[in-house]
């Protein structure tokens, strides 16, 4: 009974495949010698270097996080961790080594002189270390638990992704060091110039009272 719309159910179902496949197999743009720009299913025989494929978005540039893992590398953008220590600060390396053992990638800014220290009492509110975030939240100390409750909320595995060849990026103070130019050197006065002792005066040409005869010698 049903046999007869069998036939354009087959054919229907065969062009939508054809179609599915022409898709995948990828639109090349082809960019012609007067510079026209066309596309085509086909890539073209004479200038396949000027035909590139385009099977979808272009691909995103290459951030800090482009080695991570897909789904810690889309966690890291949303939230990601900075975190503020100083020199000779206990805590400071606690909060340090928790996030190296469970794998997070972070941000690390040092606090050593008083311009950091005043740029940490702006940001903060305070000059106490350690100081951290996670995107928008601000822990101040380190409490394990408190900044395990957040790490969870924000996504981050409670074990390491990091691949093995992840290395973290260097430390680098919150305030960032100017070189400081050279003063000019101080010009050192010149000693006057020795003035050259005046020739001597020639005796008068001519008869002299010591010369009366004006011999010449």
């Amino acid at each position: 009974m049903h046999k007869p719309l069998l036939a354009p159910l087959l054919a229907s179902l065969l062009m939508t495949l054809a179609g599915a496949s022409a898709q995948a197999q990828g639109v090349y743009r082809i960019v012609g010698p007067d510079g026209k720009v066309t596309f085509s299913d086909r890539p073209p025989a004479d200038a396949p270097a000027q035909a590139a494929r385009t099977t979808g978005a272009a691909p995103a540039p290459a951030s800090g996080n482009a080695t991570l893992p897909y789904e810690l590398r889309q966690i890291a953008t949303r939230f990601p961790v900075t975190i503020y220590t100083g020199n000779d600060c206990a805590p400071c390396t606690g909060l340090r080594n928790a996030l190296v053992a469970r794998g997070v990638p972070f941000t690390e800014r040092t606090v050593t002189t008083s311009e950091d220290a005043a740029a940490l009492q702006r940001l903060s509110g305070s000059t106490s270390l350690p100081f951290g975030s996670i995107g928008g939240q601000q822990l101040v100390g380190f409490s394990d638990a408190e900044w395990t409750q957040y790490l969870d909320a924000a996504g981050y595995p409670k074990q390491s992704q990091l691949p093995s060849s992840y290395r973290p990026p260097a430390a680098t103070p919150l305030v960032a060091v100017k070189a400081v130019e050279a003063a000019p050197s101080e010009e050192k006065p010149k000693a006057p110039t020795p003035s050259r002792p005046a020739p001597a005066a020639r005796p008068a040409e001519g008869p002299t009272p010591s010369n009366p005869a004006g011999i010449r010698f």
